[in-house]
């Protein structure tokens, strides 16, 4: 028996220490999205129902698909689910809107593009998606579904800028998705740039085709694969325009092209060559002439290079580039459109997608870098749509206030700050996010000596000084003491502070730059860490045909400088090339570890390392090489100071590359890993990583901070903008001991309950739809427990069926208490149904005790405690119980860090509250017993009047008496009724009114009471004092009178009454 025991222990002991983490068991645990949505990010695809023009999708670079069904008012967010939120192009099949086809991987090769998996369809309106096939395109700019046969469908796949792969090209299929056939194609470097169909001709096409090849040091557009391309017969057979048809001579690079929709025949062609021009062919492309090559035509032709001509005019012609200029005279000459800087009413420029109604060329949608816009006057005036949260963090940071803040730098869209909650009524505005810095923003590091300063950092190693209150930014950007030496700065340079010493930072060229005063000067501390290779350091001739040297492919740098918080002058260094080092004497020596790090291709982008806070020489570190067409995922581990490497992430854990990393901050076995697809999360430090998929999306997560005071995750997205899963310490917890994931119950240590002041949101009172709001963090004492049901024993089950004499004593399943304590006295008891479903659990006390009855004109039964008082700032014990189990934890809190709350005001507030609590419960209880009283004498009344009127004249006459009697009183407790409509107002004061009046100044009291609440307190107690003399008074009286003489009667209802005093 003994072994059949130590087996069953050992069994049950097992299954505990094995009990894996699962999404199921925290679905209760979602992120909650900040935004902002003010700054929105790039929009790449726009297609709109035709014949219900409020039905609107919108595709964008890494933040997924978006449907409104209202014109833009409200967006919800709907491929959320699916591998990839990079979207290159939305089709909407218009015979049928129901139809909808995305083409994945945004089509436009910035050095920060994202790509995809394929082609999806959908039949519902985007409820749900069917993966179509062509994953390895990775990058699709078009679909077109021709509007004669919805199951003939063609696919333009750009392909990857960073190899050279078979898959691109035009696509076709005639059933609807279910095969494909690469109808045209001319190298592994060329892919489709533009794609039209001939809105009279569905097998007549026009296609641009591109060759060109990203490297993650230069860029080059154009060669022998480009061209424009035409088919009459739906791709059979092709014929490329040369020089021979009008266009120019050599090599071409990337193409946009439109058909006038009203007059077929005419079509643009915007083409890069040696010398970019627009042209033009009246003869529906078999011919033409170069009609513009001024530089109003656009510019950056690798980023946007696309060509729009309204439908009722053939003549009006949009170029969509860092602008848009529109020409009303065939292209000839072009005007800007809308403004950009300088006005109020300034457009967001860098333009990636257009629309233009068929029927209607005054209405367009436009979208840009920093989100959409919409027209209805033909570009006169914009709207634009603020509640679009796709920006594109590349990196995340918080500062230490109360709330506290959230900072990053956005593509294209400068450097931000925004907070993670807000005491104030609503969600979280746009209008709470302040941008502090301009440009392309990268990282953002707020000085802890004081939040209101920092440094920010945009494109190519500029880094500013910031003063977010007043603006007053200047630039503090490293030198180097030799005016020979050339800086080389990454797009996104290495920036941080040290741990132990506020004033030192630590920036990142080719060289490691040290400040000890707060960026005014620099020295150097390092060697050229990269591997300084000539051949990567030629980005002044990057571009190709049209040169680009923004900085972008800036190379052989620093990405990575990471002090370590427990050894001082330690730090980590990593680079764009793939090398790793290290110092332990602040920069005197360096020491190489790269080729430790076994597995890892040489010349990867190291984009973070993260030193441990719990061992010196532990560090994680995260690298990815997707820029050279290798998506595998890497993530490592040393212990030993970089000696030996620990694989922790592969392409068996994860989806798609790595991005980020954090290791919680008191528990090395939690893990959060952010990757292109999305957030993952390990319990057992990295040897199995579960995907987070409740409540966040499939997005880009390039940054991940935990937050050193309230234990929140704060998530930088590329996509999605900024997200905050709130208190994971219960994950900390089931990382701590994994058999706590398999307890009926378990209540977490809770974060701090501040008892904050709320303020009205700003700029309006209502903020209705179009308004962006970010999802707050709800108030009060926040329980987070884990729940898993009770399976009763057979011994337990077949108790249910005994006497009702063990009712009392039998241990109950159905229900959860948490009762609250002050030392052992207890102070509130709160209910609930047991949950139906297993897993972590939710439950707010909103740090008030138990209260007492309100005084009312009607009888209210309640099973619920009414809340009281509100507890003094402190630490309690809560414990929950389920069944004849229990778990217990402590909660503290706490004033309202930003005000000075004296412990004087208190405890007289805290005192005086208990006061009028007790005072109220006595009105209470009299009204009560004057509304039973009430009760009593009508009943008697109309029964008695139905037994017979003349023998009980009397006492019904004293039934009636009565009655009215305490109605009079129950109106100098409420007030006289007043039945007529409209607002209505007595002018009597009640003690009831003069009892809340007391509150009222004794709730809002800042420094002790003085003496107008203590007058105040004195008017309501001597109201009170007489209302309860005067109800006294009656039941002594009358009431006793009535009731002797109805007792004389068979019928006794009677119940003993009380007397009733506040003293």
């Amino acid at each position: 028996m003994k072994q059949f025991f130590s087996f069953v222990m050992l069994f049950c002991m097992t299954f505990l220490s094995a009990q894996e983490f699962s999404m199921d068991m925290v679905k209760n645990m979602e992120p909650r999205n900040i935004g902002p949505g003010g700054m929105s990010g790039r929009v790449t695809a726009i297609d709109v129902v035709n014949d219900n023009p409020d039905v609107i999708y919108v595709g964008t670079a890494s933040g997924g698909l978006w449907k409104s069904t209202s014109g833009g008012i409200k967006w919800d967010p709907i491929f959320d689910e699916e591998l990839t939120s990079s979207i290159g192009a939305v089709e909407i099949q218009q015979s049928n809107p129901s139809v909808i086809w995305v083409g994945t991987g945004e089509g436009n090769p910035r050095n920060s593009l994202n790509g995809g998996y394929g082609v999806y369809k959908s039949l519902d309106g985007g409820k749900s998606w069917m993966a179509m096939g062509l994953e390895k395109t990775r990058h699709i700019h078009r679909i077109i579904v021709d509007p004669t046969n919805p199951d003939v469908v063609y696919v333009g796949a750009i392909g990857s800028p960073w190899g050279e792969h078979p898959e691109r090209g035009v696509f076709k299929t005639t059933d609807g998705g279910k095969t494909w056939n690469k109808i045209l194609f001319t190298n592994n470097k060329t892919g489709v740039a533009d794609m039209i169909m001939d809105p009279t001709n569905p097998n007549k096409l026009l296609v641009a085709m591109w060759e060109h090849k990203r490297e993650p040091w230069f860029f080059n557009s154009g060669g022998e694969g480009s061209g424009l391309h035409m088919t009459h017969d739906g791709g059979k057979t092709w014929k490329k325009i040369t020089d021979k048809e009008g266009f120019p001579k050599g090599n071409l690079g990337r193409i946009g092209v439109a058909i006038a929709p009203g007059k077929p025949n005419i079509v643009y062609a915007l083409v890069e060559a040696k010398k970019n021009a627009l042209y033009k062919s009246e003869d529906g492309g078999f011919n033409w002439k170069m009609i513009n090559n001024k530089r109003d035509i656009g510019n950056r032709p690798f980023y946007y290079s696309e060509i729009y001509v309204d439908p009722q005019n053939e003549n009006r012609v949009y170029s969509v580039f860092t602008y848009v200029n529109s020409s009303e005279d065939g292209g000839k000459n072009f005007n800007q459109l809308m403004p950009a800087y300088g006005a109020n009413n300034g457009v967001h420029p860098d333009h990636h997608a257009w629309w233009i109604h068929p029927e209607n060329g005054n209405f367009m949608i436009d979208g840009n870098d920093g989100g959409m816009n919409i027209t209805k006057d033909g570009g006169k005036t914009w709207r634009f749509i603020g509640n679009l949260p796709v920006a594109q963090f590349y990196h995340i940071s918080v500062d230490n206030e109360y709330p506290y803040n959230v900072y990053g730098g956005m593509q294209d869209n400068g450097s931000w700050r925004g907070p993670a909650y807000v005491w104030r009524a609503q969600g979280i505005r746009n209008s709470y996010w302040q941008e502090i810095s301009f440009g392309d923003g990268f990282d953002v590091v707020p000085d802890r000596d004081d939040s209101r300063y920092g440094w920010s950092m945009s494109q190519q190693g500029f880094v500013s000084r910031y003063d977010w209150k007043t603006g007053n930014n200047y630039g503090v950007r490293p030198t180097h003491p030799d005016a020979d030496v050339l800086l080389r700065f990454n797009w996104n340079s290495a920036i941080n502070i040290d741990p132990f010493d506020n004033s030192t930072l630590y920036f990142g060229s080719q060289f490691v730059h040290k400040s000890t005063d707060k960026g005014e000067t620099w020295s150097v501390i390092s060697p050229d860490l990269s591997t300084n290779d000539p051949e990567k350091q030629k980005q002044s001739e990057s571009g190709g045909l049209s040169m680009d040297a923004t900085g972008a492919e800036n190379h052989t740098t620093i990405l990575v400088i990471e002090p370590s918080a427990l050894e001082k002058n330690m730090l980590w260094a990593g680079t764009d090339d793939g090398r790793v080092h290290f110092t332990t004497n602040g920069g005197n020596s360096w020491i190489e570890v790269t080729d430790n790090i076994k597995g890892l291709p040489k010349g990867s982008w190291v984009a973070q390392i993260k030193a441990s806070n719990k061992n010196k020489g532990e560090a994680l570190l995260i690298a990815n090489d997707y820029r050279r067409f290798n998506y595998t995922p890497y993530a490592y581990r040393t212990k030993d100071y970089g000696k030996t490497w620990k694989r922790i992430v592969d392409e068996n854990d994860v989806q798609s590359y790595t991005l980020s990393i954090v290791e919680d901050i008191e528990e090395p076995n939690l893990m959060f890993l952010g990757t292109d697809d999305g957030l993952y999360i390990s319990v057992n430090a990295g040897e199995k990583w579960t995907k987070w998929t409740n409540g966040f999306p499939t997005t880009s997560v390039k940054d991940l901070v935990i937050h050193p005071r309230e234990h929140d995750l704060v998530i930088g997205t590329f996509g999605r903008a900024a997200w905050v899963l709130d208190d994971i310490r219960p994950l900390r917890e089931m990382a701590q001991n994994t058999s706590v994931m398999a307890s009926n119950i378990k209540l977490f240590n809770p974060p701090t309950a501040y008892q904050a002041a709320y303020q009205q949101p700003t700029g309006s009172r209502f903020g209705a739809d179009a308004m962006y709001h970010g999802e707050n963090r709800a108030g009060g004492a926040r329980f987070a427990y884990i729940f898993n049901k009770k399976e009763q024993s057979k011994k337990e089950k077949k108790d249910k069926d005994v006497s009702s004499e063990k009712e009392e004593t039998k241990v109950k399943w159905d229900s959860l208490s948490l009762k609250i304590y002050d030392g052992s006295r207890l102070i509130r008891t709160l209910k609930r149904k047991a949950p139906k479903e297993n897993g972590l659990q939710r439950w707010t006390w909103y740090m008030d005790e138990a209260g007492g009855d309100r005084p009312s004109r009607r009888i209210r039964k309640s099973t619920r405690e009414p809340g009281g008082v509100s507890v003094k700032p402190g630490t309690y014990k809560a414990v929950l119980h389920y069944g004849n189990q229990t778990s217990e934890t402590m909660v503290n809190v706490a004033s309202d860090p930003r005000l000075n709350v004296s412990l004087k005001n208190i405890n007289e507030v805290y005192a005086a509250s208990k006061e009028l609590q007790k005072i109220s419960q006595t009105l209470a209880d009299a009204s009560k017993q004057l509304l039973e009283s009430k009760g009593i004498a009508s009943k008697y009344q109309s029964e008695l009047k139905k037994l017979d009127k003349e023998t009980y004249k009397s006492q019904i006459e004293g039934s009636d008496s009565v009655v009215k009697s305490i109605d009079k009183l129950l109106d100098k407790y409420f007030g006289k009724v007043d039945d007529r409509q409209g607002i209505t107002r007595n002018p009597e004061v009640t003690a009831i009114q003069r009892l809340r009046t007391a509150g009222s100044y004794i709730y809002g009291s800042q420094t002790g009471l003085t003496s107008t609440e203590t007058t105040l307190m004195k008017h309501a107690k001597d109201a009170v004092k007489e209302l309860i003399g005067e109800t006294n008074a009656f039941f002594n009286d009358q009431w006793k009178s009535y009731e002797a003489d109805m007792k004389t009667l068979q019928t006794n209802p009677f119940k003993e009454t009380k007397t009733f005093g506040i003293d």
